[in-house]
Order: C-alpha cells, then sequence, then structure tokens
C-alpha cells in the first residue's frame, strides 16, 4: 500500500500543475495560434504542383538546385561545399541515400562520421538550402550495386528491384529506420526537406509494375508528407510516370529538353516542369577517357532549360570521391568499372575548388536571382609534400597468417555467400581462394571482376571477363593453387543487377575437372583488417619484394595538414589507405593518375601510409597540388 501511494504523488502533483495552466490560460482567454512556433505557423501546404508552376506555401518557387552527396566528401568539409553552392545562387541541395553503406550488415544501421544524413541535412537548412531527398532504395549514383547492400544476392533467387518477398522485407526494415530519421526533418515538420523521390529511374528497369505503388506507399505509410517525384531518363520517361507522383526528367542536350518537356506535357498536362538531372559533366571508367564537358555548352543548356519555364537540378553540383570500394560499374557489352575520382567535370571539382561552370553559373543564377549573392568562401589551400619513400614491406603470403581463419569448403564459395561478418558475407575487396593441384593443364571459370592467378607464390597472369582460361605450366607433385580475386565494383545501371555476385562464381576446373578442398580469405580490407599487422609483423623491403604485398611508411607533417593530391608514378595497381581511411583505387591504365587526399584525413605529425600493391612498387609515392585526370599516355 506505501509503495502505490508513494508512486502515485508525482503523478496527482503533475496532473494538478496541469489543471492549474489550464485554467489560467482559459480564463486569459489566451489566442492558442500564437503558442505555435512562427517557423511553423507558416508551414502548411509545403511545396506543391500547381499549375506550370511550384509554389511554397503561397509563393511562386523556382527549383535552383544541385547535388552533393555527403557520403563522396569527408564531413569536415561539407560546410564548405553547400556554402559554395549557396553563394552559387542555388536554393535547392539534392542527395542520394545510400542504403548499402547505412546497413552494412542486416539490421545493423550505421548513420555516424561521414554518414550522418541527419547533420548534413541540418547543416543545408542552417546555411539556407532547401532539400530534396533521393532515399532509394535503389538509387545509381555510379555506387556498387546502385547503392543496395550485396547481402540480398546471398538469396540464389533474388529479384532486386520487384516487389519479390525478400527484397521488400528487406526493404522494409530499412525504410521503417530510415524514415525515423527523415520525417522530423520535412518541411511540414519545420525541416528543410520540400520534396522526396520515389525510387530511382525505374522507368528504364520496369520489371514489375506493382513496385513503384509499393515505393510509395511505403514512403507514405512512414510519415512521408512532402512532395513525391520520380525520376527519368530518356529510356525510361514513358514508362516511368506514375499516378500521383510528379515525373521529373533527366538529361545533357538541349535536344532532349524538347523532346522530353513534350511528353510530359502529353502524359501530366500543365505541371511544373523539373529536370532533377541536368549533367554537368560525366563518371570516367578505367581505361577509358576522361569525360568533360566545356563550360560554354553548360551555360547554354542551363539557360534554355530555365528558359523552357523549367526548374533545374545539376548534377553533379560537386561530386567528391568513391572514397574506398565504393565505385559502381557498367556492364553492357563489355564490364567497365568507374574510377575513384568522382569528379565527375562536375561545378565543382573533386577537391571543391572553383571551375569555368562555376564562375558563369554564378554569373547567370546572380543575374536573375534579384538579390546579391552571398560572397564567394575562400579556396582551402593545397600543398604538395615532398616525396615519401615506404620502408616497410609484408607480402600477402607472409600477412595470411595473422588474417582470421580462413574459411574451408569442398567447393568455391562466392564473396557474398561466405559466413563471414555475422552471416553477411563479404560486400567489397578482394578473396583469395587456395586449393591444392597434382597436375598441369587449362585452368578455366567464371571470376569476377579480375582473378590474379599463382602457383605457390608465382603469377602466372589473370582470369576475367574476357580472359577465362589460363594454361598451368609443368609442376611437381603437390603444388598450390591461389587465385586473388577482386571485386572492382557491382553494377549500378542496367538489367543485370541481380547477376552481380563477386568472387568464383560456381566451380573452377583444371582439365574439364572441378577443383575440391578450397581455404577462402575475405581481404576486406576494412580499419580492423590492418589492426591484426603490429609494428613487428613488418621487415625492411627486400631487393625483390613478392607481390602482390603491403608497404608501410610515415608521412611526416609539421604544420597544420592542407589537402594534396598523391600520385604514384611506377605502381602498377592497388589501394592506398592514410590513418586507417581508405583513399580507394589506383591504376596505371588511367585516366585517373592521382588519388584525393583530404587533408581534414591527416594529422600534425606521424600519419600511417599503407599501400597494397598488386604486382610492382614504385620507388616513392609523389604528392601533387593539382589532380592529373586526363587521358592515360598507354590508351594513346
Amino acid at each position: 500500500m506505501s509503495k502505490w501511494s508513494v508512486g502515485r504523488k508525482p503523478s496527482r502533483t503533475l496532473g494538478l500543475l496541469l489543471l492549474v495552466i489550464l485554467s489560467y490560460l482559459v480564463l486569459r482567454r489566451l489566442d492558442w495560434y500564437n503558442l505555435v512556433p512562427a517557423w511553423l505557423r507558416h508551414r502548411q501546404s509545403g511545396l506543391q504542383a500547381n499549375g506550370q508552376h511550384f509554389m511554397l506555401e503561397d509563393s511562386t518557387f523556382w527549383i535552383f538546385g544541385g547535388s552533393v552527396h555527403y557520403f563522396r566528401v569527408p564531413k569536415e568539409y561539407w560546410r564548405d561545399r553547400l556554402l559554395k553552392m549557396k553563394a552559387c545562387g542555388l536554393n535547392t541541395l539534392t542527395t542520394y541515400v545510400p542504403w548499402n553503406l547505412h546497413e552494412p550488415e542486416r539490421g545493423k544501421f550505421d548513420f555516424s562520421g561521414n554518414l550522418d544524413l541527419e547533420a548534413f541535412v541540418l547543416l543545408a537548412a542552417e546555411i539556407g538550402l532547401w532539400v530534396i531527398l533521393r532515399p532509394g532504395p535503389y538509387i545509381c549514383s555510379e555506387i556498387d550495386l546502385g547503392g543496395l547492400p550485396s547481402w540480398l544476392l546471398q538469396d540464389s533467387g533474388m529479384r532486386l528491384r520487384t516487389t519479390y518477398k525478400g527484397f521488400t522485407e528487406a526493404v522494409d526494415l530499412y525504410f521503417d529506420h530510415l524514415m525515423s530519421r527523415v520525417v522530423p526533418l520535412q518541411y511540414k515538420h519545420g525541416g528543410p526537406i520540400i520534396a522526396v523521390q520515389v525510387e530511382n529511374e525505374y522507368g528504364s528497369y520496369n520489371r514489375d509494375p506493382a513496385y513503384m505503388p509499393y515505393i510509395k506507399k511505403a514512403l507514405e505509410d512512414r510519415g512521408i508528407v512532402e512532395l513525391l517525384l520520380t525520376s527519368d531518363n530518356k529510356d525510361g520517361l514513358q514508362k516511368g510516370v506514375m499516378d500521383g507522383v510528379l515525373a521529373t526528367i533527366n538529361l545533357q542536350s538541349q535536344h532532349e529538353l524538347q523532346l522530353l518537356t513534350n511528353f510530359l506535357l502529353s502524359v501530366q498536362r500543365v505541371q511544373p516542369k523539373m529536370v532533377m538531372e541536368y549533367w554537368t559533366g560525366w563518371f570516367d571508367s578505367w581505361g577509358g577517357p576522361h569525360n568533360i564537358l566545356d563550360s560554354s555548352e553548360v551555360l547554354k543548356t542551363v539557360s534554355a532549360i530555365l528558359d523552357a519555364g523549367s526548374s533545374i537540378n545539376l548534377y553533379m553540383f560537386h561530386g567528391g570521391t568513391n572514397f574506398g570500394f565504393i565505385n559502381g560499374a557498367m556492364h553492357f557489352h563489355d564490364y567497365k568499372s568507374d574510377v575513384t575520382s568522382y569528379d565527375y567535370d562536375a561545378v565543382l571539382t573533386e577537391a571543391g575548388d572553383y571551375t569555368a561552370k562555376y564562375f558563369k553559373l554564378r554569373s547567370f543564377f546572380g543575374s536573375i536571382s534579384g538579390v546579391p549573392l552571398p560572397p564567394q568562401p575562400d579556396l582551402l589551400p593545397k600543398i604538395a609534400y615532398e616525396p615519401l619513400s615506404l620502408n616497410f614491406y609484408l607480402s600477402l603470403w607472409d600477412a595470411l597468417q595473422y588474417m582470421e581463419e580462413p574459411v574451408n569448403s569442398e567447393k568455391p564459395v562466392n564473396m557474398e555467400n561466405l559466413p563471414i561478418n555475422n552471416g553477411n558475407g563479404q560486400s567489397f575487396g578482394y578473396t583469395l581462394y587456395e586449393t591444392t593441384i597434382a597436375s598441369s593443364g587449362v585452368l578455366s571459370g567464371l571470376v569476377r571482376d579480375r582473378g590474379q592467378v599463382f602457383v605457390n607464390t608465382v603469377s602466372i597472369g589473370f582470369l576475367d571477363y574476357e580472359k577465362k582460361k589460363i594454361v598451368i605450366p609443368l609442376i611437381q607433385g603437390y603444388t598450390r593453387l591461389r587465385i586473388l580475386v577482386e571485386n572492382r565494383g557491382r553494377v549500378n545501371y542496367g538489367d543485370n543487377i541481380d547477376d552481380q555476385r563477386k568472387g568464383l562464381i560456381g566451380n573452377i576446373y583444371l582439365n574439364d575437372s572441378p577443383l575440391k578442398k578450397f581455404r577462402i580469405y575475405s581481404l576486406d580490407m576494412k580499419k580492423s583488417f590492418f589492426q591484426r599487422f603490429s609494428v613487428d609483423k613488418w621487415s625492411p623491403i627486400p631487393a625483390v619484394p613478392t607481390f602482390p604485398a603491403f608497404f608501410l611508411g610515415v608521412l611526416s607533417i609539421s604544420l597544420s595538414p592542407f589537402d594534396t593530391f598523391m600520385k604514384l608514378e611506377g605502381w602498377e595497381k592497388g589501394v592506398v589507405f592514410i590513418n586507417g581511411q581508405n583513399l580507394g583505387r589506383y591504376w596505371n591504365i588511367g585516366p585517373q593518375e592521382t588519388l584525393y587526399l583530404p587533408g581534414a584525413w591527416l594529422d600534425q605529425g606521424i600519419n600511417q601510409v599503407i599501400v597494397f600493391e598488386e604486382k610492382m612498387a614504385g620507388p616513392v609515392i609523389q604528392f601533387t597540388e593539382t589532380p592529373h585526370l586526363g587521358r592515360n599516355q598507354y590508351l594513346d
């Protein structure tokens, strides 16, 4: 009885206090309207499609947007990039949300550090930018598997981007978590998000007529109340239009603008026009040219889009970098993986510097804004550090003893289905397959995407999409066969996204007989991967190093660190890690010849540099203040 009385006292006190307050308000006949904060009182209807114009509340609203992806820019530089966007005369930020990065393991979410979506959106609001959110679940974005998690592919019957139960169940759980973060950031809740995109370019995929209605309902059921949009290119616009959702278009040429806007008029009647993606440049693939788009051409097309009465979003305003292994790939006739830089020949460079496009567009938007633009932020300083020698070394073969226990399997297992990472398989990096052979002959099989073949520790060549067979030379007795397979990036656009499993796919054959009894090492190269290589594990570099190998050095910085670019001249192909941060891949086939190293990831004093090199090490690592993105000399 005494416990019951003690428990009720706080509730009774609170109730009396509320009654007193209510009585006071009634007696004073206080206008309840004035209790609502001013910033929320005027947020009633949000962004609307009203005839040929967008309306934000009672005012005509033009969207002058630009795309920046928070996951491709160091968090320390978000403010710099968004201030430069505001100073260019833009009023709206657009960004994708990468499911594969936010849910690396099923049910395990990461919205920290560079993945802090809420901080990014709130920063945009602080700077004075509205936000259009593009949450997917599929986003394309030239990111691995279009932003879908690789663990989805553990299901051999998986049908991505459809209402297949295995897919929708995963989307539902992801959206439950994501939308709980997004809903409070919407305009009607006092946040900057004025519109939300339903999936991405589904018209060009179009596998399931029930899919887009499912995604729309999934958003609305979880509290999305702002204007909904679709986004399609010329290949998908006809099949991408959806009832109750405003269609927008993606393009690069004025010719496409006329065709696509005429089509929209025929199916949507009089509705606001929006170019969701005006491509200010294009992405690059390994072994290809560096794509550029003339600044005068960009200005002409932007002007034509606005003259046509259309709002616009510049894709990309600032591209940033495919840090780590997140780059995607294309595979139509040939497989082509994207480079580490996502410079995109955008309005700001990969390092956030101004371009001719920026100055022309700032002048243009300034001329139509009606108010003076904010001043341009100063550029972040760059520096060319002294060349760096990497003095310590650990061959891959010596490193194996320090790694987690390999998976033992009768048959090869693809990366996604390896019984590791709490049952989620391996998403990125390399996988090493080992078995024993007793004869020479022809080795054949499906390797995705690139497998370096070794007899013991001697490299004898590669298997990939083009080369599916390799001759094993004469051997004596039982010999160790090793295949180091790299996931170079899962396809992010096209009809074959269901077939993006990596590693050895099915059996590998020697003289048409399947090999058995494999030891499989996961070389995902996460931060925890390198923690196994303590100082005593490394040795001085021998006169003739054995490859593949890890190389270790120290970059010593006496003053405050600045941005720089690493140039690995003399090195062939690999990955660079600075203080545990994966800067991405390098490859001497070009077009990318330098890696962007943000000063924000460097420390004053000692900085650890690790390079994983597959074939050939250079004498030093050089640094430069400017990137090299031109066509590589080997391809001229």
